[in-house]
């Protein structure tokens, strides 16, 4: 019976392992649908700026009551779950409790395992609590509805149920050693310290040997099952950041905030137009700066848009941080970055799954641009960079609001009427204002 459990458990193991091993091919793969850009520059600040912001969580903690939770959350289940290690070999080699030799360390371990369990659970209930019950606005904007919604509430119950199946597993683990049951008592005395789960014994003190048995191989199945669950479901969750935040934030923007890429071959053209050397009646070498144009300016579709930026999508959080700071949505505008970056995740996905099944894109008819995000929420950013401030792993939502808005100006002249007309006078006078340029002092002489 031992011996079909060990097969089933590598089953299993091997399974979840790989079908999560898949998922993350194929999340490359769409990553990978995005424009070169280099993000190998300067690789001491990345490596600090990704140990600051990703391991340290220093942006999280600007909002101390969620940060200082998430914290908890965080460093709890990823430190509980280094005991998963001891199940998978437990589970493998039918052992139990293997690293029980490490004897007064393996106290400290299992006590501070039970400890943060329970820090992680009371995180997790207030967390639902401001979701569900206090009902903060920015959980409950528009695009919140439906699947982004019930998948953060989904998160919470897995983590719920995993934190509670790890007590109760020790809670009857600690009550049949205590009893002396075969295969779970030792010379050397308990194994572990169970400074929490102890509290749950009297829920089941008074069962029999072959019960208690029977509640803790099912607690222990369901816990083990319900973290490789976990695993594979991070790739269709908002909750794939703790894998992405730690390349996304090693591979973010280091320039200034304010600092917008410009197109190369715009930017030569205006210095040949500014060059006063420059012969503006000659014709430019039929080689010239022909690899320099780009095939399209601007983004109208995901594949229009680098591989950082769609690196972004899927590390998105959805936690509405950069929505909260819009002031564009702030006064009612339709704009919220964090919808741009889900409809950004959205549309790759969809692009994607096009490639999979055609082996390679076929014209759906649909885009980025005007399927998903519109001419609207575009147009009312005031590219002040409060989104990407706010952002706690470092996302920019402002860039992909920037490329999409190159390409209304640049592939379709399809600007507001106000920016045609300052254009327009930048064009003629030199100035967005509607004055000759030799009449722009003539204020000074009015009385």
């Amino acid at each position: 019976m031992q011996l079909v459990s060990q097969i089933l458990f590598v089953i299993i193991l091997v399974f979840g392992v790989g079908f999560f091993t898949k998922n993350i091919q194929k999340l490359i793969k769409y990553i990978k649908l995005g424009k070169s850009v280099d993000r190998k520059d300067q690789p001491n600040e990345r490596f600090a700026n990704m140990a600051r912001v990703a391991l340290g969580q220093s942006k999280m903690v600007k909002r101390p009551i969620a940060g200082f939770l998430h914290i908890l959350v965080y460093v709890g289940f990823i430190i509980i779950n280094i005991e998963v290690l001891e199940i998978v070999i437990d589970g493998i080699f039918g052992t139990h409790r293997i690293f029980s030799f490490l004897g007064g360390t393996y106290d400290v371990l299992i006590a501070s395992f039970e400890v943060l369990a329970l820090l992680v659970l009371v995180g997790v209930i207030v967390f639902w609590i401001r979701r569900n019950v206090i009902k903060l606005k920015r959980f409950w904007a528009n695009e919140m509805k439906g699947w982004p919604k019930n998948d953060a509430n989904y998160i919470l119950y897995f983590e719920m149920i995993l934190m509670a199946l790890f007590l109760l597993m020790n809670a009857a683990d600690y009550q049949l050693q205590m009893l002396g049951a075969d295969h779970y008592a030792s010379e050397a005395g308990i194994m572990g310290a169970f400074p929490i789960s102890q509290f749950i014994v009297p829920l089941i003190d008074g069962l029999s040997v072959s019960t208690l048995i029977i509640v803790e191989r099912a607690a222990w199945w369901l816990h083990i099952v319900g973290i490789l669950f976990f695993l594979n479901y991070l790739y269709y969750s908002k909750h794939l950041h703790i894998l992405l935040a730690f390349p996304n934030t090693y591979f973010a923007k280091l320039k200034p905030k304010g600092e917008v890429d410009n197109l190369e071959a715009v930017t030569n053209e205006v210095k040949l137009m500014m060059d006063p050397n420059a012969d503006p009646f000659a014709a430019p070498e039929a080689s010239e700066g022909e690899d320099d144009v780009p095939a399209k300016f601007g983004a109208s579709d995901v594949q229009d848009l680098n591989w950082v930026q769609l690196l972004n999508s899927y590390t998105c959080t959805e936690c509405g941080r950069c929505t909260s700071e819009c002031p564009a949505n702030q006064t009612g505008k339709k704009l919220s970055p964090r919808k741009i970056m889900m409809d950004t995740r959205d549309r790759l996905e969809e692009v994607g799954k096009n490639i999979e099944k055609n082996k390679e894109f076929k014209d759906d008819g649909k885009q980025l641009l005007g399927d998903y995000i519109t001419n609207e929420e575009l147009w009312a950013c005031t590219t002040c960079n409060a989104c990407t401030e706010a952002c706690p792993i470092g996302i920019d939502p402002l860039s992909i609001i920037l490329d999409m808005r190159r390409y209304l100006v640049m592939e379709q002249s399809a600007a507001p009427n106000e920016l045609n007309i300052a254009m327009g006078n930048i064009e003629n006078n030199g100035a967005p204002w509607p004055y000759n340029q030799m009449d722009r002092l003539n204020w000074a002489n009015e009385n």
